[in-house]
């Protein structure tokens, strides 16, 4: 009787503990939008809300529009099928059917939504308790427990034996049954969002538990209530039109579903239209409620680094071969080598994220892209191994492996790539571990996929890999879960498990921004030793320019979506030609030795400007302390001067020839902090 109420996917928590603490006024309004883009964006979601729509004014306005009242006869039609005075035929009683489904529409909608609104309120106040109070929570559970326990169909028949049927009151307790379940549901995910650590943020403000709980944790099952809402409608409908149809409905003569349909089974031999017209619209009525259920918990796209379905990567690779210039016949690279052309990257059809990047790769040598957080670092990277997230593609340009367009490939043709040529090294080990698994089944089930041996020699090769990069007991390893290693071990599986189809190239994505000093140093002479003895070559995303010092042959600085200057790693740090490679080497603290450090490190006023904002000019010059009227045009990418470099400005060789220095903003009066000399006695 009581349904098993399956959990919905919630909407990704808030990424910052800044926005978490004071949400934005608009974040109710944001999250209906994209809710409403999901519901309406699905055929099925756009039906069933049509539907709904549809019965419920049908319903509230029967008596100014249905043909006859729902008790009047017409014993000339008795058990009639469809006619031009009866459009959905009369029952055994000569009563109209289109009148009395119409007229019992509106008690059927509105007692389900009884259900509803007890069970979901009820369950989700539970659960949010539950996980803000720790203390609670053992209490609450055993409760739930208990009442998941009980016979539902039992306690409802008892209800109608002691009281009558009184439908309201029988879908309330309902509700109140079916609470058990969805507070099952909710709490895993209120907990899972009570950990995060924009809510500790929040508690270090001093935001009381139920500011949290209404602040930070509701709003993250607010999606998963929308589902749950939807789903026990239709189950509330259901139940309430078996209970009609086993005597426990509306008193006589008040139509109701299910007694209808109840009426109709007596007559399926002699009348079997009789059924089809109430049977019709409930069903339509119950699958409109799970297709709104269901286009509401589909995860969004928006914010989400994953794949796209296999259809849409289709697309993408056939607007890309198009977009894609056809490779000269001498320009074809050496085999290991990448060249990069004039990629440009952007939303499909839309905002532009990456232009007109250029850069080689060649064998056993490592480039590193530098730049500030939004300047197109990782969607560079992503291209390269074709991950772009859904609704962005290449739109230009190519990147040249092996003599093969990677920019216009195929999916078909990325699988074998993949893993085998190329490889991805996340910044975020966990997200390439599956907590499911054992870290040898997954390393081993990569070396069997990629390289076609036996299980047995798979697990020798686990091993080797374990071992070559660093780890000491790879027997106990191989046997332990992500969750039982530590961030340092985590990176050196997802590294070995980067390694297991021998690629000639790895893309790391920030791979020691999560590791504390000691570890990214080991980390850092693992990829040395690896290129070294391997041959192979490494693309590196990264912030820090120490990192770029101590692995890089090569460096490209991106700003917003373009490459700005590019060249040997010792020529960039030691004469840099650009301003903005200027002003991340002053605003770093390793940049300078002690006895050279300055009082004040510099600063870089402002920030990288939005896809959508970009100037047609130089697209640094609102925050360079040397802009002038000539960057106001076009910059292209020349050379700099310095071996092979590129730079993109056009004061590079003024800059250059008068040895100007990126200087220190003076802090404002009103934020120095003022020492009195008694506050140091």
């Amino acid at each position: 009787m009581i349904p098993n109420v399956a959990p919905a996917p919630a909407d990704s928590a808030p990424a910052t503990a800044a926005a978490a603490v004071q949400p934005k006024s608009g974040q109710r309004a944001a999250f209906s939008k994209i809710s409403a883009s999901r519901l309406f964006a699905s055929p099925g979601g756009v039906a069933g809300v049509v539907w709904l729509a549809a019965l419920v004014v049908a319903s509230l306005t029967a008596q100014w529009w249905l043909p006859y009242k729902t008790e009047d006869q017409d014993f000339k039609a008795v058990l009639s099928g469809p006619t031009a005075a009866h459009w959905l035929g009369t029952d055994e009683l000569g009563r109209d059917l289109l009148s009395r489904i119409f007229a019992a529409a509106a008690g059927t909608l509105g007692t389900s939504l009884i259900t509803v609104i007890v069970g979901v309120v009820l369950g989700t106040a539970l659960a949010m308790v539950a996980a803000g109070r720790g203390q609670t929570e053992g209490g609450i559970s055993r409760v739930t427990e208990v009442m998941m326990s009980l016979p539902g169909t039992v306690i409802i028949l008892a209800v109608i034996g002691a009281v009558g049927t009184n439908i309201p009151l029988i879908m309330a307790i309902l509700g109140v049954l079916i609470s058990a379940g969805i507070y099952r549901v909710m709490l895993g995910q209120a907990k899972s969002l009570q950990s995060q650590l924009y809510v500790d943020a929040a508690k270090v403000d001093g935001v009381s538990t139920l500011g949290i709980s209404l602040r930070h944790v509701l709003p993250g099952l607010t999606n998963t209530i929308v589902v749950q809402s939807a789903l026990i409608f239709a189950v509330g409908m259901l139940i309430q039109a078996g209970l009609a149809f086993i005597g426990f409905g509306p008193p006589i003569p008040q139509p109701s579903w299910g007694g209808m349909i109840q009426g109709a089974s007596q007559h399926v031999y002699d009348a079997p239209w009789l059924m089809v017209p109430t049977g019709a619209v409930l069903a339509l009525t119950v699958l409109a409620a799970n297709a709104i259920g269901n286009a509401l918990g589909k995860a969004p796209n928006t914010g989400v680094s994953h794949l796209p379905s296999a259809a849409a990567r289709r697309q993408r690779s056939v607007a890309a071969g198009a977009a894609a210039s056809v490779a000269e016949a001498g320009a074809i690279p050496a085999k290991g080598h990448l060249s990069v052309r004039g990629l440009s990257v952007g939303v499909d059809g839309g905002t532009p994220l990456v232009t007109d990047v250029s850069f080689d790769v060649g064998p056993g040598t490592v480039l590193g892209l530098v730049g500030e957080s939004g300047c197109g670092k990782t969607m560079t990277a992503l291209s390269l191994l074709g991950l772009l997230p859904a609704g962005v593609s290449a739109t230009g340009g190519q990147i040249l492996w092996n003599g093969k367009n990677l920019a216009a490939a195929t999916e078909r043709e990325m699988e074998g790539i993949r893993g085998r040529d190329i490889a991805l090294i996340s910044q975020e080990p966990m997200r390439a571990l599956d907590p499911m698994f054992t870290v040898g089944y997954q390393l081993t089930a990569a070396i069997r996929r990629l390289r076609k041996v036996g299980k047995a020699e798979a697990h020798a090769e686990a091993l080797s890999l374990l071992e070559k990069v660093g780890i000491v007991d790879a027997k106990r390893i191989l046997k332990t879960y992500p969750h039982q290693i530590s961030g340092g071990m985590a990176q050196r599986v997802a590294i070995a498990l980067a390694l297991s189809g021998r690629p000639r190239l790895l893309v790391a994505d920030e791979p020691t921004t999560a590791l504390d000093v000691t570890v990214q140093a080991e980390i850092l002479s693992l990829l040395r030793s690896l290129v070294k003895d391997t041959g192979m070559s490494v693309v590196m995303v990264t912030h820090d320019l120490g990192v770029v010092a101590d692995i890089c042959d090569n460096v490209a600085v991106m700003y917003a979506g373009q490459v700005v200057e590019s060249g040997r790693t010792a020529n960039i740090l030691d004469n840099p030609r650009h301003p903005y490679t200027l002003a991340l080497l002053a605003a770093d603290p390793h940049a300078n030795t002690a006895a050279d450090m300055p009082e004040r490190l510099a600063t870089i006023s402002g920030q990288v400007p939005q896809p959508k904002n970009w100037p047609t000019g130089c697209r640094f010059m609102a925050r360079c302390q040397f802009a002038g009227s000539a960057c106001a045009a076009p910059v292209p990418l020349l050379p700099s001067g310095s071996e092979d470099g590129l730079v993109r400005c056009v004061k590079a060789d003024e800059l250059a020839v008068e040895g100007l220095e990126w200087l220190a903003t003076e802090v404002p009066t009103h934020r120095v902090l003022k020492i009195v000399e008694k506050d140091l006695a």
